[in-house]
């Protein structure tokens, strides 16, 4: 299969990575210290930007949410979703699991407990402020960064009909130009921050599986181990790549769950349970009392490095890796509406997080303040990837508990790797997800390589600076990914509105009753519909373009992305309009269990020529139209565009504040 990909953004995106990583690979003794500079200049000058944006989004959500933009669908106004609501439910609560969580959920909260930012050392206070402090960094901030971005690519997407792909969320300020310099531009500061932004996580994930194989078998913990490591966890993430996303990808997120709940359950069993019960509850609450606190906090009187090494660096780590569990929250949820994405989104993920944080770092803290005597704040202190099997060393089968961990990690490790690559290359290609599998293999195999690199520079300093740096960037883009958002949703409410007026748009032509018993007694194939485009309609849009043009209008006929054709009149501060017509298979009814079970590609089937338009307004089906009743349809058509902006103008006219 030849390539598929948009040159600018893949091989740019390509060149950036290589100019980090070569820092790396021809100034390893030095990496490190450009690495730090780097990082200090971003935080002394930027990290109140990160601070605010991270804010800034947090109540963009919520006001999406809660105001009049939740009715809005994403998608057509009559579509339904694609999945029931406990299957949508279960995919977010799945989409919270992480590599992340297993690194940290034992060692952040020991840390903050042995260390606060406030309170005194290893006391109740600093136990109940590192609960709180964990729950900021994995909370609702964390879901909204990824909301925004995920609420982009699925409103710009099901709605516009746009690719899915980020530069589509800025439609509304850029139109057609997103296709250009800028949208490229965009793309690769996407495709960066996500493959940074996975590379980190990969190499904390190493890490913690080479710390858990030293303390279990006594594996060296060295560089050159991590390394075979990646290669070797990076040879089998290629396989999953290999074996397409419903038998690789599927069935590792399948066993993933399963396995991250065993292990969830037997903590709660083996651990107090009764006491991490009533810290859950008293957890939340806390964490409510000092949400805006918290939010906006700073330290600027009392500066400290605190900052830069949690809150600031986990607001860029999820800002890049928002392109990556946006796209997924994204493509699950068309047919939702904008309120159940929002709220799903922000609520389902944090409250799986806050109970796994509760379960493992109150257990740890618990625990280190019994039984263990601070002996795992001592061994966390010393390293944090060994935080999780030096805890399991207190409970029950603590031997069992840690190799179910070290899968687990892996397991992570193959499916971020594998899904990554797949969400990388779908916006290295413009959108698409029909790519060649090299492509993909590609984008896996430098996912694997950077996070080396980065570990062999620097370690974790590394990993933190470049995933900083990534971010920053495309925080900006995030910012006009939300302006963007409200002005397309200001535009749908108000053609909603207007569309509840009475207007004069003309229904679909008709077919004539002879056309209808002759669709009737024939079932087109996919050839007759492919003739029907190439023969009739193609010709009469252009027809129509061609007077347009006469008219002074920049009228243009174009091969769309869905092997049709379509008809684009652009404007400069509405929609444009679009007339587009496109193959659409459906499959005919079962009448008997061998079909039902048969292969989609071998069911019965028939092939339609439906329209599509840039409201997302549901398209029909037009095949069998002669020409003069197509052409029309389009004037049809343009005519209830023109009385839908008209009224669109008014309506944000008078909702619009008097400029006396």
């Amino acid at each position: 299969m030849r390539a598929n990909m948009n040159p600018p953004v893949f091989w740019g995106s390509s060149a950036v990575i290589g100019i980090f990583l070569l820092i790396g690979v021809l100034f390893p003794n030095r990496a490190e210290a450009i690495f730090s500079a780097i990082q200090t200049t971003i935080i002394d000058g930027f990290g109140w930007f990160y601070i605010l944006s991270v804010a800034g989004f947090v109540f963009v959500i919520l006001y999406m949410a809660l105001s009049r933009y939740g009715q809005l669908k994403l998608g057509p106004d009559e579509a339904q979703p694609d999945y029931s609501y406990p299957s949508w439910l279960a995919m977010l609560f799945a989409a919270g699991m992480g590599i992340g969580l297993m690194f940290f959920a034992v060692a952040e909260p020991i840390l903050h407990y042995s260390a606060p930012p406030e309170a005194d050392p290893q006391t109740l206070e600093a136990a109940r402020s590192a609960m709180v402090i964990t729950f900021f960094h994995w909370g609702i901030h964390a879901w909204a960064i990824y909301a925004i971005v995920g609420l982009s690519l699925a409103y710009f997407c099901f709605r516009y009909n746009l690719p899915l792909t980020v530069r589509s969320g800025l439609y509304p300020l850029l139109k057609n130009r997103i296709y250009g310099p800028i949208g490229n531009a965009v793309d690769i500061f996407a495709i960066c921050g996500t493959l940074f932004g996975i590379a980190t996580s990969l190499g904390f994930g190493v890490l913690q599986i080479n710390s858990g194989l030293n303390y279990l078998f006594g594996l060296p913990n060295e560089s050159w181990v991590q390394v075979l490591l990646i290669a070797g966890i990076m040879f089998l993430a290629t396989l999953s790549v290999l074996s397409g996303l419903d038998t690789g990808i599927r069935r590792l997120s399948e066993l993933n769950l399963i396995c991250a709940i065993l292990l969830m359950v037997f903590v709660l069993m083996m651990g107090p349970t009764s006491f991490l019960l009533q810290a859950a509850l008293q957890n939340v609450g806390t964490y409510l009392d000092n949400f805006f606190v918290r939010t906006f906090n700073l330290y600027a009187y009392e500066p400290r490095g605190w900052m830069s090494s949690w809150t600031l660096f986990y607001w860029a780590w999820w800002i890049a890796w928002s392109p990556f569990v946006g796209m997924f929250i994204a493509r699950i949820s068309r047919g939702r509406t904008v309120r159940e994405f929002a709220l799903g989104v922000l609520l389902i993920p944090s409250g799986f997080s806050f109970l796994w944080m509760t379960i493992f770092g109150n257990t740890a803290i618990f625990l280190d303040m019994t039984v263990a005597a601070g002996a795992i704040t001592e061994a966390v202190s010393a390293d944090v990837s060994v935080a999780l099997f030096q805890f399991f060393e207190y409970l029950p089968m603590g031997g069992v508990a840690s190799v179910l961990a070290i899968l687990l990690v892996a397991i992570f490790f193959i499916t971020s790797a594998d899904s990554g690559s797949m969400v990388v290359d779908t916006i290295a290609s413009g959108g698409t997800d029909e790519t060649p599998v090299w492509q993909r293999i590609y984008w896996c195999s430098l996912e694997g390589f950077t996070a080396a690199v980065l570990l062999l520079a620097g370690g974790l300093s590394a990993l933190q600076t470049v995933t900083l740096i990534s971010a920053l960037p495309f925080t900006v883009i995030m910012v006009l990914l939300a302006i963007g958002l409200m002005k397309g949703m200001r535009s749908d409410l108000a053609r909603s509105q207007a569309e509840a007026q009475p207007a004069a748009a003309a229904p679909p032509t008709e077919l004539s009753w002879h056309q209808r018993l002759g669709l009737i007694l024939h079932t087109p194939r996919q050839q007759d519909v492919r003739h029907f485009l190439d023969s009739l309609a193609k010709p009469a849009l252009e027809s129509v373009a061609e007077e347009m043009r006469k008219r002074g209008l920049a009228a243009s006929v174009e091969r769309d992305e869905h092997d049709g054709f379509s008809l684009t009149i652009p404007a400069e501060d509405v929609r444009s309009f679009v007339y587009g017509i496109k193959p659409h298979r459906h499959l005919l009814v079962a009448l008997s269990a061998a079909d039902a079970t048969r292969p989609e590609s071998r069911r019965p089937q028939s092939w339609e020529a439906r329209t599509y338009f840039s409201d997302g307004s549901r398209g029909y089906n037009i095949m069998g139209f002669t020409r003069d009743q197509l052409i029309n349809d389009v004037l049809a058509q343009y005519e209830r565009y023109q009385t839908m902006t008209q009224l669109r103008a008014t309506a944000l006219y008078i909702a619009s504040p008097d400029p006396a």
